[in-house]
């Protein structure tokens, strides 16, 4: 798909929603779902990368998904740690920097460990940013902005809240996407979105492939943002 180089969004942010129906509908358990659908980050992100995108953020587990069922949880933890296991070799390799956004303080040692490890290795790359969201909520990272800034005695702004975001380095979302059918933000960059253009697809997560990714992107194109203006 040919798409106009000038129209592709800085700033790409993802729900990847519907793993779990994907592995209702094949008669496999949640779990299955979640292993194939880890399979497609690779794939999205380097297609992503490759269309120009300069930042892109990925919702892996938000505050509320510790509610899922303990198997569930484990394996998306287990995962996790699969993918940080082998992600700096790569991010080295296509000067890509990691940032990890939410809070971190409930994760287990090994992961956090994975984490720092990855975003001190990959933090001198420029160009290319990947940002994932574990144990984030953006009600949460709204209320820990403002607590920091009623702390350190700052006047509680629009510009003083966005530049204590877990975000800030990297600018807001030209485009969120969410696949699996769902048209909801559920709790996901809820400042940084407030002018995105949203995108939902029916497509599930797993089958959401780089044409589909492309899809997205030409609709992008032909929107017109006004920002609240005329």
């Amino acid at each position: 798909m040919d798409i106009n180089g000038s129209k592709i969004p800085s700033h790409v942010a993802i729900i990847m929603d519907g793993n779990g129906r994907w592995a209702t509908a094949r008669g496999k358990n949640r779990s299955a779902g979640h292993r194939e659908g880890s399979k497609n980050v690779d794939r999205i992100v380097s297609h992503a990368f490759f269309k120009g995108v300069k930042t892109l953020t990925l919702y892996a587990f938000s505050a509320e998904n510790w509610e899922r069922p303990k198997e569930e949880v484990d394996e998306l933890m287990r995962l996790l740690k699969v993918y940080f296991t082998k992600f700096i070799g790569k991010a080295l390799k296509n000067n890509v920097r990691l940032k990890v956004i939410g809070d971190k303080s409930r994760l287990s040692d090994e992961l956090r460990e994975l984490i720092e490890r990855d975003e001190k290795k990959s933090e001198n790359n420029e160009g290319r940013n990947l940002l994932v969201a574990i144990n984030y909520g953006g009600r949460q990272e709204i209320v820990s902005a403002v607590n920091v800034l009623i702390r350190d005695g700052k006047e509680v702004t629009v510009s003083s809240v966005s530049e204590r975001l877990y975000t800030a380095p990297f600018g807001e979302p030209d485009l969120i996407i969410r696949t699996g059918g769902e048209k909801r933000l559920s709790n996901f960059l809820l400042y940084q979105g407030a002018y995105s253009e949203l995108y939902f697809t029916d497509v599930l997560w797993p089958d959401f492939d780089e044409a589909e990714f492309d899809k997205a992107i030409e609709e992008f194109g032909q929107r017109n943002r006004r920002y609240g203006k005329v």
